[in-house]
């Protein structure tokens, strides 16, 4: 969001600004101009900066497909599927990868945002690491350690990430930022003092916390964080509707779910538990990277039959990519788990056959939407739904990411999901827009580093590049 904000800021500055982020690890990706795939996240901050996504700002992505093994994508196509452990292998390849398109961008742009990955004291990964000091010192970057003070501990962090790091590493980290900050900024204030004494580096910032930054979520860490999604509003009619989000273990774009919690009177909660289910009025089985295995996963949590229960009853189901394709009759899989030929849910009378080569599309005109999977429909028995998916009764499916973003189809399907669920109470609002709500949270974001950041000092950084800074030695005592 830092990063997504610094775009915004300098766009509107009217400053040519790119962002990257050498090597991703999410199952939450967006589909670029070119027909790749990229994380969502510098999706978002491309669109922050005015850009079209595009494969040059997250050359390198990994999506997790089982706690060992990832899909790695590299210039938005599948490559490979890779171990932790036999990943080192493939460093020098990438590294070159990563060096040429980072040169291509600086040649482009005024400025590049390079996204860091998890944290440099990661140390245990400094050999493999392309997106952190690697990359850093690999391009001589002046570096930004940024910190989520309402995770505690916050000043130890930054003042041990620092010592953590090798010396060549130590000197390119020219500042701090202080993030998700709550109270007196005052009471922080010797706090940081004292850090700049023990480290020679400023903090240029304290960034207040906001409850308004929460559309395109980046993973599935920040799902599991928090069982309502965004902030629900007072709904216009006399009644609610109740959505439950099935929280599948390898779940991949959630941000689908978000453009139903951005309605008033829509309360989406992520569900993990058939009694979840319970008081729901419609039930969303969002995408996965691993349909069969959460399809196992839903049976045995006895979601399966409590998810059937809630279609059978003729209650609004919605299933999106690997979702939908639960919901099928059959699913062939000699592709991702190679489980063969396994039940699916049978809530549509479709089949479903995964095939070697990942289909990657990016939708305009006239719905915008994108589509991310192997499974393809083999055989099809139920209604058509918009050219985009099938219907059977209050049961929908479809391939396509980010349909409910299209402010009509929205609109239209929650008007037909109340009245299957009985909610003639509900009202559909008429004037949520949910491309103008993403541009508000990045005008936020950038508003709040226009306010708390002393972006004079970060437009020295990069006129620049890295100061010459000061190393800190640590003694360990056993």
């Amino acid at each position: 969001m830092v990063v997504a904000g610094l775009c915004r800021l300098l766009a509107r500055k009217g400053i040519r600004v790119a962002p990257f982020k050498a090597q991703n690890m999410s199952n939450n990706s967006a589909v670029t101009v070119e027909g790749g795939e990229i994380g969502r996240a510098q999706a978002m901050q491309a669109r922050a900066a005015g850009l079209a996504p595009s494969v040059r700002f997250n050359p390198i992505l990994l999506k997790p497909g089982s706690d060992r093994t990832s899909q790695l994508v590299v210039r938005g196509q599948v490559v490979d599927t890779v171990g932790a452990r036999d990943y080192i292998t493939h460093r020098a390849r990438l590294a070159a990868v990563v060096a040429e398109e980072l040169d291509g961008l600086r040649a482009e742009f005024d400025v590049v945002l390079c996204e860091g990955a998890g944290s440099p004291a990661e140390i245990n990964l400094r050999a493999t690491d392309l997106a952190n000091m690697g990359l850093a010192r690999a391009a001589n970057l002046p570096v930004l350690l940024v910190g989520d003070i309402d995770r505690g501990g916050l000043l130890a962090h930054l003042f041990g990430t620092l010592a953590v790091l090798e010396p060549d590493d130590q000197r390119l980290i020219a500042g701090f930022i202080v993030n998700k900050f709550r109270g007196d900024s005052a009471l922080l204030k010797p706090g940081l003092d004292r850090l700049a004494e023990l480290t020679g580096r400023p903090t240029l910032g304290v960034l207040p916390y906001a409850d308004g930054l929460w559309l395109d979520t980046e993973d599935s860490v920040s799902v599991s964080a928090h069982r309502v999604v965004g902030a629900p509003a007072p709904p216009r009619g006399g009644e609610w509707l109740r959505v439950a989000a099935i929280r599948l273990p390898r779940i991949s774009n959630s941000t689908d779910v978000e453009a139903l919690a951005c309605e008033p009177g829509v309360l989406v909660r992520w569900a993990t538990d058939p009694t979840d289910l319970a008081d729901a009025d419609v039930v969303v089985l969002p995408g996965t990277k691993a349909t069969v295995t959460d399809l196992a996963w839903l049976r045995t949590r006895g979601l399966a039959d409590a998810v059937t229960a809630h279609a059978h009853a003729g209650k609004p189901v919605l299933g999106v990519c690997g979702g939908f394709q639960m919901l099928c009759r059959r699913i062939t899989d000699p592709v991702e788990s190679r489980a063969g030929t396994v039940e699916g849910l049978g809530v549509f009378d479709t089949d479903i056959e995964f095939a070697a080569d990942k289909t990657l599309r990016r939708h305009e005109n006239p719905l915008h939407g994108y589509e991310i999977h192997h499974g393809r429909v083999v055989r099809c028995g139920d209604e058509d739904w918009l050219g985009v998916g099938v219907r059977r009764g209050a049961a929908y499916g479809t391939h396509w990411h980010g349909l409910l973003d299209n402010d009509e189809v929205r609109r239209s399907w929650l008007t037909e999901a109340a009245a299957a669920a009985g909610r003639t109470g509900f009202v559909v609002a008429d004037d949520v827009a949910v491309g103008a709500r993403r541009d508000a949270q990045l005008d936020l974001m950038a508003d709040l580093l226009t306010s708390h950041l002393d972006v004079e000092a970060v437009m020295a950084l990069l006129d620049g590049g890295a100061p010459p800074m000061p190393t800190i030695a640590t003694t360990l005592n056993s």
